[in-house]
């Protein structure tokens, strides 16, 4: 489906009326808190000749990966498409206003510090043709990209979120690499399920899982056709045996080794941020394991422990019938097969998280204890939420990200005054026409 073009417009409203409003301070920073830009969801074919990084077969497949340049390609790509909100960000900035990038899991490609730079050209560039007499070393240094999270001591304290959902997170947020190819940012469960799945599929949406089980996924597919239920079927079974691969990533050598470079940026972000090493290693306890680091992890993403379940059941249940035959009293041996098949099929349905809306707030009241500010800030979710978080506010953004043909999203954004004596923020739903209106999640 394609992206709402009501979303841009609004964008560039959004950043207007802010970017003319007198802030309380010296000046706004927008803190952006991460999937600005979408780039595991964008499909590119790859073109002979003009990458440094040659496409992989499931690259050739699927799409432009997320190699440096690969990204870099799929930035240029956005900067022509949504031209006037690049514009809109850059006289932002040149405006005297501050930006922070905080990365997240669709964005995590601004690892690669090659991204980074294009992506402050492509503003520096922007603002330039409005702006001739600008001075670029001072407009560089108001935007700032975060790797991890944003944090102002009493205030506020932002992070994506997705290092909490195991189906989005990276095993090394300040190293996110794959062991084997350094070239490349690591896949997470949720990647390789868009790109060879649900992209590859007509009429299967990346969003609404979260209910899902596998009598809804096996209805759909069966709407598919006998065609359609094949190559469905293959996809999955290509993504299992790309997670596996993962899996012996992560149990490699090499993993080791990128272990050890991650653990020295989290020493050099102690240092330079004053935060401490100590501190970060707690905060590193609480991210998710990423799913592909167990075969129980990878059976349960794609329901396949549901299914081998069901499948036992059904065996042992055939069994009971042939043994009943002759033995009249087995049938209540079926009825013990079918009360362990509900339990087991409850447990595993538990289980499973896909909507990671209550694990964020339940990190939330972690989170605050360990970095103490008024307001705990995430996204990821696309649900906006206010609540306690302990002596904090655990506040998720929600999401500006919609469809055509969808709903409209709530286009919510927090707002920050940094007082002398108690920090306060309120929750706004931009409406086009009216501009911000307070939100009550």
């Amino acid at each position: 489906m394609r992206r709402s073009e009501a979303i841009d417009r609004d964008l560039c409203l959004f950043l207007a009326h802010y970017r003319k409003q007198k802030p309380s301070g010296e000046r706004w920073r927008i803190v952006i808190a991460g999937d600005f830009i979408d780039f595991i969801g964008m499909s590119i074919t790859p073109r002979e000749g003009s990458l440094d990084t040659e496409p992989t077969v499931e690259e050739r497949a699927h799409g432009l990966g997320n190699a440096s340049d690969h990204a870099r390609a799929k930035l240029r790509l956005v900067a022509q498409r949504h031209a006037d909100v690049l514009a809109e960000l850059g006289l932002f900035v040149a405006d005297g206003h501050a930006l922070t990038m905080v990365h997240g899991n669709h964005d995590i490609e601004f690892h690669w510090d090659d991204v980074k730079d294009d992506f402050r050209a492509l503003l520096l560039g922007h603002a330039k043709a409005a702006r001739p007499e600008l001075d670029d070393a001072s407009f560089l240094e108001r935007i700032e990209f975060s790797q991890w999270f944003f944090y102002r001591d009493g205030v506020a304290y932002i992070e994506h979120g997705h290092q909490y959902d195991p189906f989005c997170a990276t095993a090394h947020v300040m190293s996110p690499v794959s062991p084997l190819d350094p070239r490349r940012i690591a896949r997470s469960v949720s990647d390789v399920l868009l790109r060879f799945v649900v992209r590859p599929t007509r009429g299967m949406q990346e969003h609404g899982h979260e209910n899902a089980g596998v009598f809804d996924y096996l209805s759909f597919a069966f709407r598919l056709g006998w065609t359609g239920l094949l190559a469905l079927g293959s996809r999955f079974v290509s993504a299992i045996l790309e997670m596996f691969r993962l899996r012996r990533e992560h149990l490699s050598e090499a993993a080791n080794v990128l272990r050890a470079e991650h653990e020295r940026r989290v020493a050099l972000l102690g240092e330079a941020t004053r935060i401490g090493k100590d501190r970060l290693r707690a905060l590193l306890s609480l991210q998710a394991p990423p799913l592909a680091r167990s075969v129980r992890g990878i059976m349960a993403s794609v329901l396949l422990d549901r299914l081998a379940l069901a499948m036992a059941a059904m065996l042992l249940l055939v069994g009971v019938a042939i043994t009943s035959a002759f033995y009249g009293y087995a049938l209540y041996g079926g009825l013990a097969v079918l009360l362990g098949w509900a339990l087991l099929h409850r447990h595993l349905a538990r289980a499973r998280h896909i909507d990671a809306v209550a694990e964020l707030a339940v990190r939330a009241t972690k989170l605050a204890s360990l970095f103490p500010a008024a307001f705990v800030v995430m996204g990821h979710t696309h649900v906006p939420v206010r609540t306690d978080a302990g002596a904090a506010t655990y506040i998720n953004l929600g999401s500006w990200a919609e469809q055509e043909d969808t709903p409209r999203a709530r286009r919510t954004h927090l707002v920050i005054h940094s007082t002398e004596s108690t920090p306060e923020a309120q929750l706004y739903e931009w409406e086009s026409g009216v501009g911000p209106r307070r939100f009550d999640a």
